[in-house]
C-alpha cells in the first residue's frame, strides 16, 4: 500500500489517534507518517467496517494482511479461470458436509488441466483474504444465529401525551447467507428478548442448531469463560425449539463479529432512512424498520454477484430445523413451601394446589403459563394442573392426600354455604361474614363446620337465633355463636326483637304526629 511499510504497533496508534478526532495533519505530526500513506491506512480501516475494538483484538499477522496487501501480480488464465470459480465455492462449502476436497474433485473434473489440491487450498485461502479480511470464521448452513441488541435506540412519541419512549432495536443474522432481521422492542427483558429471537426464527422459517447470543441478562444468567450459566426461561425456550445456546465469550468480540457487522450496516444503511420520521407506535415503527430491512437483505454483497436473500434460499433454508408446531408460551416462575394441608400457593392467582403429602414442609418451584401450572423439586416435576385463577379456591388431586386427610379435601365454601341455606338463609349469612373476615377460606372450614353441628346439639332453632344474634353484634366466629348459646342470649332473640321495634322514649322533646299536620 505505502512504498515503505510501517510498524504494525505505529498503524495501531495513528487508528486510535484518529478514532480520538484528532486531525490528519496532528496525526501526522505525532507519528511521522507522510499525509498520503496516512490517508490511505484510515480509508482502509473505513472500508473495512471494522470497529477498533475488534482491530486490537487481531495478532500484527492478520493486521498485516488487513492493511499491507501485497502488489498485484499478473495471473495466468488457468488461475483467472480458478478464481472467478471462488464465490461458487464458497456458497458450496457452507452446505453441511461439504469439505474442500469434495469442492477440489469437482473442480478437477470440470477442469483437468487445472490447480493440484494444495495450490487449490493455498489460492481458495489467499482469495478468502483478499476478498472478506473481516470474516475469519467458516460458517456452515443452518448452524448458528447470531443475537443482540443495537447500541443506538429509536424512539417513539406517544400520541395523547406527546412523551418520547426510547425503544430497544434486536438484530439476529444466520451465520452462513448473513440474511438479517431486525425488530423494534420496548425493552431487553427476558419477554421481549424471547419474543424477537422467536419471531426471528419464523421470519427464517426455520431453527438454528444454536443461538449464539452476548451476555445480556435476559440470555445469560452467570458469564464465565468455560461454562456460563444460562437464564432458565431462555433454556426451556431454546428447548421447546429444540436448539441449543452458545453465548458468545466475554472480551472475545471475533465471538460476536458477525451481528456487530450486522449492527454497523444498519446504522449505515438503515438508520438515516427510518430517522427521517416519526413514529406514534412501535408497531409503525417495525413496519418501516422491515421495509428497509427487506432492500438490505436483497442487495447484492460488495465484490459479489448475489444478494443474502439468494444465498439464504440457495444455502441455508433448506438445512435449518423445522419450526414447532406450537409458538413457545413463556412460563414464569416463583417458589413456595409446601403447607401442612399438602398445598402450595401461587401468590399470583391467589390460588392453592396440592403436591403429594411426602412434600410437606419442602421448599418447591412452582412454573406456569397461562394454561397450566408445574411443581418441581429438585428439578423433578411432582404435579401439574390445570391453571385456575379463581382467588383463595384449592385445586387438589385425591391421590396427592395422606388417606387420614383426604376428607379435607372435600371441604369447599360452596359446601358449606348450601349446608348452611338447608338449614335458614341469616346462617348462611352468618357463614359469608365469617369468610370474609378470613385471609384464606381453610381457616374457616372448622369453624363453620362447628357452628353447623351446633344443630344437632341444641336444635335448628337456637342455631339460627343464636346466628342472627351474632350478625346483630358484629361478632364472626365459631367462639362467638358457642358462647351466645352457653349465656342463652338466643333463647329470648323474638322477644327482644319485637321490643326493640316497639318501645319508643317519651319526652318532651319527641314531636307527635300532629306537629307536621
Amino acid at each position: 500500500m505505502a512504498n515503505k511499510s510501517i510498524s504494525m504497533s505505529k498503524i495501531r496508534h495513528l487508528l486510535q489517534l484518529y478514532i480520538q478526532g484528532r486531525s490528519k495533519k496532528l496525526i501526522s505530526e505525532q507519528t511521522g507518517i507522510a499525509r498520503n500513506t496516512l490517508k490511505k491506512y484510515i480509508k482502509e480501516f473505513i472500508d473495512s467496517g471494522l470497529s477498533i475494538e475488534v482491530l486490537n483484538a487481531l495478532s500484527d499477522k492478520e493486521l498485516e494482511d488487513l492493511f499491507v496487501k501485497p502488489e498485484a501480480k499478473p495471473i495466468n488464465t488457468r488461475l483467472a479461470t480458478l478464481f472467478s470459480l471462488f464465490p461458487k465455492y464458497e456458497r458450496e462449502l457452507k452446505k453441511k458436509g461439504v469439505t474442500r476436497i469434495h469442492v477440489w474433485s469437482n473442480y478437477k473434473e470440470a477442469h483437468p488441466d487445472g490447480v493440484g489440491r494444495s495450490q487449490f487450498n493455498h489460492y481458495y485461502t489467499l482469495w478468502k483474504k483478499q476478498a472478506s479480511p473481516t470474516m475469519r470464521m467458516e460458517h456452515k448452513a443452518g448452524d448458528k444465529m447470531y443475537v443482540d441488541f443495537v447500541g443506538d435506540r429509536l424512539q417513539i412519541v406517544d400520541e395523547q401525551t406527546g412523551e418520547i419512549k426510547n425503544v430497544e432495536v434486536f438484530v439476529a443474522v444466520l451465520g452462513a447467507s448473513q440474511l438479517t432481521y431486525a425488530e423494534a422492542v420496548m425493552t431487553q427483558q427476558k419477554e421481549d428478548f424471547i419474543t424477537a429471537c422467536e419471531n426471528a426464527m419464523h421470519y427464517y422459517g426455520g431453527v438454528p442448531l444454536a443461538i449464539v447470543p452476548d451476555n445480556l441478562k435476559a440470555a445469560v444468567t452467570k458469564s464465565s469463560k468455560y461454562e456460563p450459566v444460562i437464564n432458565e426461561t431462555f433454556a426451556d425456550f431454546a428447548s421447546h425449539y429444540n436448539t441449543a445456546v452458545l453465548p458468545a465469550r466475554a472480551f472475545k468480540p471475533r465471538d460476536k463479529a458477525l451481528v456487530e457487522n450486522a449492527v454497523r450496516i444498519l446504522y449505515n444503511r438503515m438508520y438515516a432512512h427510518i430517522k427521517k420520521q416519526s413514529y406514534t407506535s412501535i408497531e409503525a415503527l417495525n413496519e418501516t424498520l422491515w421495509q428497509e430491512l427487506d432492500k438490505h437483505n436483497n442487495t447484492n454483497f460488495t465484490s459479489r454477484d448475489y444478494s443474502r436473500r439468494k444465498q439464504f434460499e440457495d444455502v441455508e433454508k433448506a438445512a435449518l430445523l423445522p419450526l414447532p408446531l406450537m409458538r413457545y408460551e413463556l412460563r414464569r416462575q416463583s417458589s413456595a413451601t409446601v403447607m401442612k394441608n399438602g398445598h402450595v400457593h401461587l401468590s399470583v392467582d391467589r390460588h392453592y394446589y396440592s403436591v403429594p403429602y411426602s412434600f410437606i414442609g419442602r421448599k418447591v418451584t412452582l412454573k406456569y403459563n397461562r394454561t397450566t401450572i408445574e411443581i418441581y423439586s429438585n428439578y423433578e416435576r411432582i404435579a401439574i394442573h390445570a391453571r385456575d385463577r379463581t382467588a383463595y379456591n384449592y385445586t387438589t388431586d385425591a391421590e396427592h392426600m395422606a388417606s387420614t386427610h383426604r376428607y379435607v379435601s372435600e371441604w369447599t365454601p360452596d359446601r358449606f354455604l348450601s349446608w348452611a341455606e338447608s338449614v335458614d338463609k341469616d346462617v348462611k349469612q352468618y357463614l359469608l361474614e365469617i369468610f370474609h373476615h378470613k385471609k384464606h377460606p381453610e381457616q374457616a372450614y372448622k369453624s363453620c363446620a362447628g357452628i353447623l353441628n351446633f344443630e344437632k346439639k341444641v336444635g335448628r332453632e337456637r342455631l339460627i337465633n343464636a346466628c342472627r344474634r351474632g350478625l346483630d353484634f358484629g361478632m364472626y366466629s365459631y367462639k362467638a355463636i358457642e358462647k351466645i348459646l352457653h349465656t342463652g342470649l338466643d333463647k329470648d332473640y323474638e322477644r327482644i326483637q319485637e321490643e326493640e321495634e316497639s318501645t319508643m322514649p317519651t319526652h318532651d322533646n319527641i314531636r307527635g304526629e300532629s306537629y307536621y299536620q
